[in-house]
């Protein structure tokens, strides 16, 4: 029922969605403002509201990789430190072939991994992915770009896993629909507390417990790890009621505003507006949706609901707000800067291409406090 109402709204989404007919590419260094973001009428299941977000302008980012892609075809590796020795690469010169050093090993360390990208495209690292194996399963804690044919960098993590410190392999994988719930993301990206992920690591498996039928309920409570409690298969089934309707909904709002850039989503829970995902282009989110919808539908399942409804006028309020009282940038020269906005009740993160030709945000994260 909920999927026929919805494309009663298609008409609506489109005639919106026409504003921006006739908006051109975006050059490099041009980025992306409050105002060039339009919030379309929402996607509703249960207590899940899921606002689709359109765009006047847009970005060429073909030339990213993501980390699933980039694990899956074995040009991105991630490791524990010391586990397996990274190698530097040391630029010839005059286009000789480069010198290989060996990283000195060392200890592995819950809140660092080592990661190299050998493909040849910049790969794109978003807080909150989950990455599976090792000595304990990890989330990465910031957004970061990584360049392209890398030397091994430092990986600043989270341990999701707090049961366990033994080696189950030595390359980390990433957990298909990897993507932590907005409530773990934001303790990594905002308090950066390995503490406080830990606690609501512990207190979504309690939630979980008690949702799913009774025989299955002790083996969830067994498992420390948050991934294998995303994975167990009675906790998927109460996941996935509220993410396939909605995640079929919504590709098929992609698929008719493709050439309007929809570029990402306002999301709410119980009448309350809690987060929002914004990206460079409509394929980069195509790449990212569905792990994103199962990651916000993991947090609604859990969340008692008040039964009220958030506007699109008050969605649009969210994303207009950007200005904070404090800015703490990080940057590394010429790959990428990374800003944190603290204002009023929120916290918003964006992540922005230094690389030859960019200049534009990458991601923008934005989180209700």
């Amino acid at each position: 029922m909920k999927s026929k109402l919805w494309f009663a709204f298609v008409p609506l989404v489109l005639a919106m969605a026409g504003l921006f007919a006739g908006r051109g590419d975006v050059y490099a260094g041009e980025t992306s403002t409050a105002s060039d973001y339009k919030v379309l009428e929402p996607i509703r299941h249960g207590n899940l509201t899921v606002f689709p977000v359109v765009t006047a302008r847009s970005h060429d980012t073909a030339n990213f990789i993501t980390l699933d892609e980039g694990i899956r075809s074995g040009d991105v590796v991630v490791t524990e430190s010391g586990n397996v020795p990274g190698l530097i690469r040391r630029r010839a010169p005059q286009g000789g072939d480069p010198t290989i050093h060996p990283l000195p090993r060392g200890g592995a360390q819950v809140n660092q991994l080592v990661l190299v990208n050998n493909s040849k495209r910049p790969l794109i690292l978003l807080a909150g992915e989950i990455v599976t194996g090792g000595k304990q399963d990890r989330v990465i804690g910031k957004d970061r770009l990584v360049p392209a044919e890398s030397d091994p960098i430092d990986l600043g993590v989270f341990c999701v896993e707090p049961g366990r410190w033994t080696g189950r392999s030595e390359k980390f994988t990433s957990m298909v629909g990897g993507m932590a719930a907005p409530g773990v993301r934001a303790k990594a990206m905002a308090d950066k507390d390995q503490a406080k992920v830990w606690s609501y690591v512990s207190d979504a498996r309690s939630q979980m417990a008690l949702i799913v039928p009774a025989p299955a309920a002790p083996e969830v409570n067994r498992t420390t790890s948050y991934a294998g409690v995303m994975q167990n298969e009675e906790v998927k089934q109460k996941v996935d009621a509220v993410a396939e309707p909605m995640r079929r909904d919504y590709e098929s709002v992609i698929r008719q505003l493709k050439d309007r850039n929809a570029v990402g989503v306002v999301v709410a829970m119980n009448g309350e507006i809690v987060w929002a995902d914004l990206f460079a282009s409509t394929s980069l989110l195509e790449k990212y949706w569905p792990k994103l919808i199962q990651s916000y539908a993991a947090e609604a399942v859990v969340s008692k609901a008040k039964g009220a409804e958030v506007s699109t006028r008050a969605a649009q309020n969210f994303l207009a707000d950007m200005e904070g009282r404090h800015e703490t940038v990080e940057s590394e020269p010429g790959i990428y800067r990374h800003t944190e906005i603290t204002g009023d009740g929120f916290k918003a993160f964006e992540l922005t291409s230094l690389l030859p030709k960019s200049g534009y945000d990458i991601h923008i994260a934005k989180m209700a406090e």
